[in-house]
């Protein structure tokens, strides 16, 4: 039986959006998948040696807010200054407390179970990001050879 294939788009660089494909990565390897993650745009971030990701409740209605915040804070008070900070400390702790694993943590997994990570090289180019801010074991290439992977995938996700 041939070897299931993976392929995920990684576009987003928040924290709340980091896990995605991470865990789904990880998950399809440790089931025996082939699996290639390529990070386009603000994905690009998730592959820094110290990402410093925030996440935002700002856009993002389906988030469920601790204490109620919903209820008694409004919207508007969540672009106040300091809100994003606030809410990504709030976060992270209860991902502690939960036992859930950090991006660092995920993205090790998911090296040491052979997941190919590729930057897309035109991105980094536009956005100039220098090769030495990105983990080792990064590969760069464009969307086209990313597109082989693809299409012989038998599941592809857009993240």
């Amino acid at each position: 039986m041939e070897q299931k294939k993976l392929a995920i788009i990684a576009t987003k660089g928040s924290l709340d959006w980091a896990y995605p494909p991470f865990i789904l990565a990880s998950t399809a390897a440790a089931l025996g998948y082939e699996v290639q993650v390529f990070f386009t745009f603000y994905g690009l971030q998730l592959l820094k040696k110290k990402p410093n990701l925030e996440v935002t409740p700002l856009g993002n209605p389906g988030m469920p807010m601790p204490m109620g915040m919903d209820k008694w804070f409004p919207v508007l008070g969540l672009a106040l200054p300091g809100m994003q900070g606030m809410m990504t400390a709030m976060m992270k702790q209860k991902m502690k407390s939960k036992g859930v694993a950090s991006i660092e943590e995920l993205r090790e997994l998911c090296q040491e179970a052979e997941v190919k990570m590729i930057a897309c090289q035109m991105t980094v180019d536009l956005f100039d990001m220098p090769k030495a801010e990105f983990i080792d074991g990064v590969e760069y290439a464009g969307a086209a050879a990313f597109f082989e992977f693809a299409g012989e995938s038998d599941i592809c996700l857009y993240i």
